[in-house]
């Protein structure tokens, strides 16, 4: 109960005003921070990779071994680096026919295929594909060939748009996704995908929904993820449900940027679809970033594709951009004519060049006051956006404390169990919950000033810093400023958040302020003058 009421004090003192965010931003905002940790989740990928290619070093020449671990930095490589993933596809044909397994040799030529397939070779894909003959192979080698088959035609489909050959290449892809669909598991995501996929190539939009892999269920790993929720996003775009869509895409783009996925479609997809709702920012971020991926990867299709509509963003962006100036031009227009006839009403009025001057000296300094009220403003802002999600969560947590403790002590006097009911009530350690309330609290305000233990202390000499004990975030004397810092300056409420008297706090306050370097009226001043993050 205490805790809570802390809780209370705070959002009263801060005048926090909370406003909702759809899930679709905030699926927004979850990939903009995944993109900014792009570069993290890549270097874990290049570490993996580094760690095989350590294990084939040592594989000397036991030709099955470096086969499978060839195959392991294919894999890894397959939708990271084209150029890396056919080298090492290459690798495992040589190994293959140098072992003599047919087996061996046609799963090597699939792979290859691929990546070719993958790179938007169609020419070179074409002319490789005819030559692989899958009879006899095992069923798994034939899914993969009868897949990549099928995407192949698909692909072709989609490339050309032509009113005499896509029908034809979309009818030949339906034909080897049948027989892939044929060894599939049907309870498989494999066959879900894919059987979905088909129905959409059909324009069966209805069914290819309906038989999409649930996106939520466990098990699936990000690469399956990825290809699930972009194409199910765009049967939704062919449905006429943009914003379905652009949910479904952020997910694939997140999905794509934690697996370090660089030949995708998500990302390209997105910055269409919103440049389309008229956000070019995000869109412009978004298509720089597919760029990006696709000269990564080194696809040719990819990099024309997602190339051919940066001009088009980067010209409203431009045009935005040019919008704005023209505005500004014309308040500033504005703004000088106002001025004018500002001093020529003080010359009029006043006859005096040096009142005019002071009045312009004091429209400066109102400037710059109101610049400063600007920036407190913007402060105060991120202060209350920090502190009301962390009072709201200890206040969900708290009332379903209270709720379970509610409900037992019901069943407790209905059981006539007073003894029972004394234990409960004995065991609530509010000493803990006071500690927890403090511990929360110092975590969240240090995550909007990361550098306020650092600049506090550099209020006072080496001898009289504050030294915070191990695991300790704040102590009472640096807490009891770090509200002042938020804008809780009264000692009452000081008092009434930290379980002190108004004495013990004002006590605290001056003991600390007679140890600094700066005089004690202008202590506070220091402390409210260091930055947030």
């Amino acid at each position: 109960m205490n805790r809570i009421i802390g809780c209370l004090i705070l959002l009263l003192t801060l005048h926090f005003t909370v406003y909702g965010n759809t899930p679709q931003q905030a699926l927004l905002k979850e990939l903009n921070s995944n993109i900014e940790r792009s570069g993290a989740y890549d270097a874990l990928k290049v570490k993996g990779i580094d760690s095989i290619k350590h294990t084939l070093a040592g594989a000397g020449s036991d030709l099955t071994l470096r086969f499978n671990i060839n195959q392991q930095l294919y894999e890894a490589y397959k939708v990271f680096n084209f150029d890396s993933a056919f080298i090492y596809a290459r690798h495992l044909e040589q190994i293959a026919t140098e072992m003599n397994d047919p087996v061996r040799i046609m799963c090597a030529k699939v792979k290859l295929g691929f990546i070719l397939l993958s790179s938007g070779m169609f020419t070179e894909t074409a002319a490789f594909l005819d030559n692989i003959n899958v009879t006899g192979m095992p069923d798994s080698i034939r899914v993969q060939f009868y897949l990549m088959k099928s995407r192949f035609y698909y692909d072709l489909a989609a490339y050309n748009q032509d009113k005499y050959y896509t029908p034809e290449y979309t009818h030949q892809g339906g034909i080897y996704m049948d027989s892939a669909l044929h060894l599939l598991p049907e309870a498989s995501f494999e066959y879900k995908y894919n059987k979905g996929l088909q129905y959409f190539m059909k324009g069966n939009l209805p069914a290819a929904i309906a038989c999409y892999p649930d996106l939520n269920q466990p098990g699936l790993n990000y690469r399956q993820l990825a290809v699930a929720a972009c194409t199910l996003g765009n049967i939704y775009l062919q449905s006429n449900q943009p914003d379905t869509a652009i949910t479904l895409l952020i997910r694939s783009a997140i999905a794509d940027v934690k697996s370090s996925t660089k030949e995708t479609m998500a990302m390209y997809m997105l910055a269409t679809l919103l440049f389309g709702k008229g956000d070019v920012k995000d869109a412009s971020h978004y298509i720089e970033k597919a760029i990006a991926e696709a000269v990564f990867y080194g696809a040719r299709q990819r990099k024309v594709q997602v190339s051919s509509i940066l001009p088009i963003i980067e010209q409203e962006r431009i045009y935005t951009a040019e919008e704005k100036t023209r505005s500004l031009l014309i308040y500033a227009a504005i703004v000088t004519l106002l001025l004018i006839a500002l001093v020529v009403l003080a010359i009029t009025v006043f006859r005096q060049v040096q009142k005019l001057k002071t009045a312009q000296h004091i429209i400066t300094a109102a400037h710059l006051k109101q610049q400063e009220i600007n920036n407190q403003l913007l402060e105060a802002n991120k202060i209350k956006e920090e502190y009301v999600g962390y009072c709201f969560n200890i206040n969900a947590t708290y009332i379903g404390k209270i709720e379970k403790i509610k409900q037992t002590l019901e069943q407790k006097l209905t059981e006539n169990k007073p003894n029972e009911v004394k234990f409960l009530v004995n065991n609530i350690n509010i000493r803990q919950e006071r500690e927890d309330l403090f511990t929360n609290f110092d975590r969240v305000f240090l995550k909007i000033f990361p550098h306020f233990v650092e600049e506090f202390n550099a209020l006072f000499d080496k001898n009289n810093q504050v030294a915070l004990k191990e695991n300790e975030l704040l102590n009472t004397d640096i807490r009891i400023f770090a509200l002042i810092r938020i804008g809780i300056s009264d000692n009452e409420k000081i008092a009434r958040i930290l379980e002190y008297s108004v004495n013990t706090i004002y006590a605290y306050k001056t003991k600390i302020k007679k140890r600094s370097l700066v005089p004690s009226e202008e202590f506070e001043n220091h402390v409210m003058g260091i930055k947030a993050l």
